[in-house]
């Protein structure tokens, strides 16, 4: 595990940073361990409920818009009332909503809970973010620790659809995913309850409020990284989400077949093992010429695998999982790392609504377009690879243009003292 080095002026003692550090990574494998295990769930889903393509993306969208929802209105609450009480708040109500899973079994009470359970991952998780500027010493510490975090909920990413497949195999419900997120929940509330947290010192006496949040709208940075995210995201999710059906029934040789029966697994290991890789990456190579060279590829695999059809996805799919890793954490941290501290947690806030705006969004369209075409999930597929081509063109620009360079080295010396 990665041990950070605790800045002495913004935090309390080193007794502590271990704890709260190691409390953060555990937070974001427990959500992604059910987020990101949604592909399997609604595969299941469908056949047990008799559902279309497009009513059982609302298993992906209802968390997704609930998030989108929360991180905009609640994004400032890390700011405001400080990382700790923000993280647990969160995790009670997290917590709270996947031990409902068992009050029934319609999908109206599936809906509810999980539109509940996004509300509480966006409070939590804007806080977490926030918290990793209050542990770190540089934008760049902050990009290399973001893959670490982000390295964790790629293991989570990993565990949860193996469970639930591990689960179905046995004839038992998915819905026992929850009852161990539950779980987790209760012990990491414990734990931070009884841990001390970072001091985040005011540099300004401008009151945090909702507003603030919604003014960051008007900042170039903030709108710039949000945008690239959201085209990131939608890439991302395709895969998660809708690869799972879109390989369903597939044979093939013996190699390409098991790839498609664990594609969604195999791609989550590349990714978690890419968010790890990135740390030493970005330390030998500028963040601007990874960016460009991953989406690139990225936007090949995809393009391959919409256009040449199953055999080709089950394995290029999974492999971009490599070249996604690091998207998403090095542009929100490089996103979030523009502003002062004392704006992280409504930033954060900020760049995860439209992440989960997107995310909600790409869903249900792909299962739309799919199911316009006979239920063919490959025109699906054909969108996400115009959305992946999309980032890509954003990437060449940022490498040639380099638009966040001065924000980032004035916030080394302003936020970091560096």
């Amino acid at each position: 595990m990665l041990i950070l080095k605790p800045n002495s002026e913004t935090v309390t003692p080193a007794p502590s940073y271990f704890a709260v550090t190691a409390l953060t990574y555990t937070m974001f494998f427990m959500f992604a361990m059910t987020t990101d295990a949604v592909g399997e769930i609604i595969k299941i889903a469908k056949g047990d409920m008799n559902l279309s393509n497009t009513q059982a993306s609302a298993f992906h969208w209802a968390t997704m818009t609930a998030i989108a929802l929360s991180g905009i209105l609640f994004g400032y609450f890390a700011d405001k009332f400080g990382r700790k009480k923000t993280i647990i708040a969160g995790l009670g109500l997290y917590g709270l909503a996947s031990a409902s899973f068992f009050m029934g079994t319609s999908f109206q009470l599936y809906f509810s809970l999980l539109f509940v359970s996004g509300l509480a991952i966006g409070i939590f998780k804007t806080a977490a973010l926030a918290l990793i500027s209050d542990i770190t010493t540089s934008t760049e510490e902050h990009t290399r620790t973001m893959n670490a975090l982000e390295g964790f909920f790629g293991i989570g990413a990993i565990v949860g659809p193996l469970l639930v497949i591990s689960l179905h195999a046995r004839g038992i419900s998915w819905t026992y995913l929850y009852l161990f997120a539950a779980a987790l929940c209760l012990v990491m509330i414990i734990w931070a309850a009884f841990t001390s947290y970072p001091q985040t010192k005011k540099s300004t006496d401008e009151p945090v409020n909702l507003w603030k949040s919604f003014a960051l709208m008007s900042n170039k940075y903030a709108m710039g990284f949000s945008m690239a995210i959201a085209l990131y995201v939608a890439a991302e999710v395709s895969i998660f989400v809708w690869l799972p059906s879109y390989l369903e029934g597939y044979t093939g040789t013996q190699i390409a077949t098991w790839m498609a029966t664990y594609a969604v697994m195999v791609f989550f290991v590349f990714r978690a093992l890419g968010r790890f890789l990135g740390i030493w990456i970005l330390k030998h190579i500028k963040w601007t010429t990874v960016m460009m060279i991953f989406s690139g590829v990225i936007f090949v695999c995809f393009a391959a695998s919409a256009f040449f059809g199953q055999t080709v996805a089950a394995f290029l799919m999974p492999l971009s999982g490599l070249f996604m890793s690091m998207m998403y954490p090095t542009l929100n941290s490089k996103g979030i790392s523009c502003f002062p501290k004392t704006k992280h947690g409504a930033v954060a806030g900020l760049i995860l609504f439209f992440t989960a705006v997107s995310a909600a969004a790409i869903a249900p369209l792909m299962g739309f377009v799919a199911d316009s075409f006979g239920g063919d999930m490959r025109y699906g597929f054909i969108l996400a690879t115009i959305l992946a081509g999309l980032l890509f063109v954003g990437m060449i620009y940022n490498f040639i243009k380099d638009p966040a360079a001065s924000a980032l080295k004035q916030a080394n010396i302003t936020e970091y003292n560096q």
